[in-house]
């Protein structure tokens, strides 16, 4: 498996789990569940679904496309409509499968560059900092696992051997 293979994994499995944790898990939170304060570091389901849409598509991903990073608000209310929320978190999740798709081989062995608000330059190692997108959004998803079993709802099984199982099964 070369690099750029393991990524496209990575991409397709934090689409993969994302649907899942939305459709399958918080989909079925009643309202007051979804947005009451369950002790996350963003509070509420609700809280980090939102860090996540910030963080992954205002950040991170203006950072790969466009080489710069805007200033945003890392716990900020990006989308107040939770089904929006869930619409928004899926097609950032499409995207990135499709930056990483589209990247070739060679891609991930050069630096990431790019420049933050307030204009300083940040180079980074693009597969370490792709690496951490991924990582960050199952860090997320793990403390919305860990609030939903709090809450006595169904385990969440979304680990990526789940997705790779899945695949194996439906060829």
């Amino acid at each position: 498996m070369t690099l750029r293979d393991h990524f496209v994994t990575l991409a397709r499995y934090h689409h993969w789990a994302t649907q899942r944790l939305l459709d399958e898990h918080v989909a079925r939170l009643p309202e007051a569940d979804y947005r009451r304060d369950c002790g996350l570091f963003f509070k509420s389901v609700h809280g980090t679904l939102n860090h996540l849409l910030v963080a992954e598509l205002s950040v991170w991903l203006r950072r790969f496309i466009d080489g710069a990073s805007p200033e945003v608000r890392l716990d900020g209310e990006a989308e107040n409509d939770r089904l929006r929320l869930r619409d928004r978190l899926l097609d950032g999740a499409a995207q990135w499968l499709q930056f990483v798709e589209a990247q070739p081989q060679s891609r991930f062995a050069r630096p990431l560059r790019y420049q933050t608000g307030s204009s300083r330059q940040v180079e980074l190692p693009f597969s370490a900092a792709l690496a951490h997108v991924f990582n960050h959004g199952t860090h997320h998803r793990g403390q919305i696992s860990a609030a939903l079993t709090a809450m006595g709802q169904p385990i969440p099984l979304i680990d990526l051997v789940f997705m790779l199982q899945q695949r194996a099964a439906t060829g």
